[in-house]
């Protein structure tokens, strides 16, 4: 079976009430396009029918494989998990509430073929659309993440945290084996390691629909945030980010890359 132009990652907890209806809509838009893709869900421990409205759903011949991982890691850790799955040429990683509309995908792709490695979807620039907005307290949190994030970690990127990330094979296989961060500010960490590692990111203005429901505390998960990004410059002082420190992380994700669903050879990533 030869790979698809695209894999979508969609990491999830807890996400059953409307998870089918963002792979309908993934799939409506993913039907009428070109190329071949293959959808990947993640779910990072959900304890509600995350996996089982998943399952059930899948249309006959949509390519949906459904990561069903018992234990609760954190959102980084899933996206790894479904990178480490994924065989596209360019692997998107998406939200599911669909915050960032799956069409914006048509403005992604080009540059990528272009030549740039990381497109990023941002709700800072200029030309973003934000259609419905975040509670005042939420924008006001993120603001101030974001500030420290530019002159602690990510210079230059204004909004790191936007859940509609696409990236070349290439990016993945050189960032995600060095990745530690498994919760939220692992998006901080992969822009790091870019920056770090000389890749090319490209930030785009995005339309975006706050979606209620998230998983997110703005107190307790902004202070792990916070902690995380000290980590990380405390991680590339101490070297872990070198390539000497690659080898576990090349084959834990490589024992994830093994036979996809119907006996299909997957890819190594790492």
């Amino acid at each position: 079976m030869s790979p698809p132009h695209i894999s979508i990652v969609i990491p999830a907890y807890n996400e059953e009430p409307r998870l089918v209806s963002t792979l309908e809509r993934m799939y409506d838009y993913l039907q009428r396009q070109p190329y071949e893709y293959e959808l990947i869900v993640a779910s990072d421990g959900s304890r509600d029918g995350t996996v089982r409205v998943a399952r059930r759903w899948q249309p006959p011949g949509c390519p949906l494989e459904v990561i069903d991982r018992k234990e609760n890691r954190g959102k980084g850790y899933t996206v790894r998990e479904g990178a480490a799955r994924a065989r596209g040429e360019y692997i998107l990683f998406s939200d599911a509430d669909l915050s960032t509309p799956i069409e914006e995908l048509d403005n992604f792709l080009p540059l990528l073929q272009k030549g740039f490695e990381i497109v990023i979807g941002s709700r800072s620039l200029k030309d973003s659309e934000i259609v419905v907005r975040q509670p005042f307290y939420r924008e006001w949190m993120g603001r101030i993440f974001n500030r420290m994030v530019r002159v602690l970690a990510v210079p230059g990127i204004i909004d790191t945290q936007c859940g509609f990330k696409c990236f070349s094979r290439k990016a993945i296989k050189e960032i995600f084996p060095r990745c530690l961060v498994e919760g939220f500010a692992f998006d901080v960490e992969i822009l790091f390691l870019a920056h770090k590692l000389g890749l090319s990111v490209k930030e785009m203005p995005v339309r975006w629909l706050n979606a209620p429901g998230s998983s997110v505390s703005p107190v307790r998960d902004s202070l792990r945030m916070f902690k995380d990004i000290c980590r990380i410059r405390v991680d590339d002082w101490r070297g872990k980010y070198g390539r000497g420190a690659l080898t576990d992380e090349r084959q834990k994700w490589n024992n994830h890359s093994g036979a996809g669903p119907g006996g299909h050879n997957r890819p190594r990533l790492y």
